[in-house]
């Protein structure tokens, strides 16, 4: 018998990758979390720089504002 073959199949067992996949899967999650945290903690900050900014403007118009008020009374007193 000559013709005779011998066929050997191995497959994998399901369970042997099943633990690294979650291992991998649970690290994405993590990384994800924390990668929305950081920029949602940038942009709260890139916020409030520019809240600070624009009360400063503020700030600086009213002083010149209240700086012209003064010399338009200096200027109808006559520098009294």
């Amino acid at each position: 018998m000559p013709d005779d073959h011998t066929v050997v199949v191995e497959t994998p067992s399901r369970s042997s990758g099943s633990g690294s996949g979650w291992v991998i899967a649970l690290v994405l999650i993590v990384a994800l979390i924390v990668g929305v945290v950081f920029f949602t903690q940038m942009s709260k900050t890139q916020s409030a720089k520019d809240n600070a900014v624009a009360n400063a403007a503020q700030d600086v118009g009213q002083a010149a504002q209240n700086v012209g008020n003064a010399a338009q009374d200096a200027a109808k007193n006559g520098g009294k």
